[in-house]
């Protein structure tokens, strides 16, 4: 490649005017925002508590890197939208990273980041694990009269050899099947588990150290559990029975269930050919396949449209009217697949590309923290605002990607923010709710 040594570069006239370019424009940063995830993560303690979670076997003598200054690195650049470590070998040099990192000179390499996440281990991810967890009984201010549990297991796509990644027939690819568990908008556990294995797998396990943690907390608490149909499991309802803990779950439907339902489908679909207009009834039921311990309530959802019949049923112990249960309760675990949309895209919680299998757990818990850093801000400091209820995507592109000029020396840092940004006001309402009280 040709070696350039021009110093400006000129472009057509505009109304008469030359229009040229250079380099020459000192510090500037695309990530102005980048100062807003400096204070959230201040508020929360969130990188302090991962550091101190972590264990470093370095020599410390011979490091220039430590590992609070090496997570503040890693989860600001997923935040701010830089999913590869590729990326790190100009962020290093970012004076806005550099001064959100707490750091005045260049940041840590692309492979020492590499190096850091593949010392990840089955210790590590318990670690951070609980620090999500901690960071969600921190969020509250007094204890929550009800807390509900949503699980779910999605695809995590893989396009090499890594570790225990398996083809899976229902989404046709090989990938891994992270378990996710949500508490609102809150993300408790993201935990990495190959394709080969039941959807429900470890659940039970999870569920009952959550149960536990959180009673320490608020023993007074109702925590209720809730899943699709992949996480009917009666003795996982019958644990769930034994200690108290509610539970709305899908059931799938069988031919013993629609024998149940039959006099009932007939009627919508005779009300249906009647007046032509959509039927949609409930019941309830006292069902217990075989395999199960007891008969439990099953809530019969019958609806009957030009498209036929479609009966749906979940299995519950609370109480309460079946339609209510139904469209307030099960169907508002729909928004559970948004957030888990927002990890794995827009925080990169897909990203598992490491040969071995803790670093790829490290690597979506990355995602998660980085996660629960922005979930944060939009909790705490957008509560009110237009952004209230946006994607972490779109409060990244808003409030995050600003251009800035950089000025520094040796008494004072300044961020000269674009004078065009669109979204000033929210900005400077966001930095102040987060300041410290």
């Amino acid at each position: 490649m040709t070696n350039c040594t021009q110093d400006w570069v000129e472009f057509p006239r505009v109304n008469g005017r030359i229009v040229e370019a250079n380099f020459d424009g000192g510090d500037i940063t695309s990530d102005g925002g980048v100062l807003l995830l400096r204070q959230a993560d201040r508020l929360l303690g969130l990188s302090e508590a991962i550091a101190q979670a972590l264990t470093d076997s370095r020599r410390q003598a011979s490091c220039d890197h430590d590992v609070r200054s090496l997570l503040r690195q890693r989860l600001y650049a997923i935040a701010l939208g830089y999913e590869d470590l590729n990326d790190h070998e100009a962020l290093r040099q970012d004076v806005a990273l550099q001064t959100a990192v707490e750091r005045d000179q260049c940041l840590a390499s692309a492979s020492t980041l590499c190096r850091f996440e593949n010392r990840a281990d089955r210790e590590s991810a318990w670690r951070l694990h609980e620090v999500l967890v901690d960071q969600f009984i921190a969020s509250f201010k007094r204890p929550p009269k009800k807390l509900i549990l949503d699980f779910d297991a999605t695809d995590d796509p893989v396009h090499g050899e890594q570790d225990g990644r398996f083809f899976h027939g229902f989404y046709r690819h090989y990938c891994f099947l992270p378990l996710y568990v949500f508490c609102g908008d809150q993300l408790l556990v993201s935990y990495l588990r190959p394709s080969n294995i039941d959807g429900a797998r470890h659940s039970w396990a999870i569920l009952s150290l959550l149960v536990k943690r959180l009673r320490q907390a608020w023993p007074k608490a109702k925590i209720i559990f809730r899943g699709d149909g992949g996480f009917c499991r009666w003795k996982m309802l019958r644990w769930c029975d034994r200690h108290n803990i509610g539970y709305i779950v899908g059931l799938a439907k069988n031919k013993r269930l629609n024998r149940l339902t039959a006099s009932l489908q007939d009627e919508a679909a005779a009300c249906f050919a009647a007046t032509g207009g959509k039927v949609r009834w409930f019941t309830d039921l006292q069902y217990g396949a075989r395999s199960w311990d007891k008969p439990r309530r099953v809530i019969a959802k019958i609806e009957y449209s030009q498209h036929g019949v479609n009966p749906r049923y979940v299995v519950t112990n609370l109480e309460g009217d079946a339609k209510q249960l139904y469209d307030k309760l099960y169907c508002a675990r729909g928004d559970m697949e948004n957030r888990i949309k927002e990890n794995q895209l827009d925080m990169f919680g897909d990203r598992t590309s490491c040969q071995r299998w803790w670093p790829n757990q490290f690597r979506l818990l990355l995602s998660s923290l980085a996660y629960t850093l922005i979930e944060a801000i939009r909790r705490i400091a957008l509560k009110g605002t237009e952004l209230a209820n946006a994607y972490v995507g779109t409060i990244r592109l808003k409030l995050f990607k600003i251009g800035a000029v950089i000025l520094k020396n040796t008494r004072r840092i300044r961020f000269l923010l674009a004078s065009g940004c669109p979204y000033q006001e929210l900005y400077f309402l966001v930095a102040h709710r987060l300041a410290p009280g």
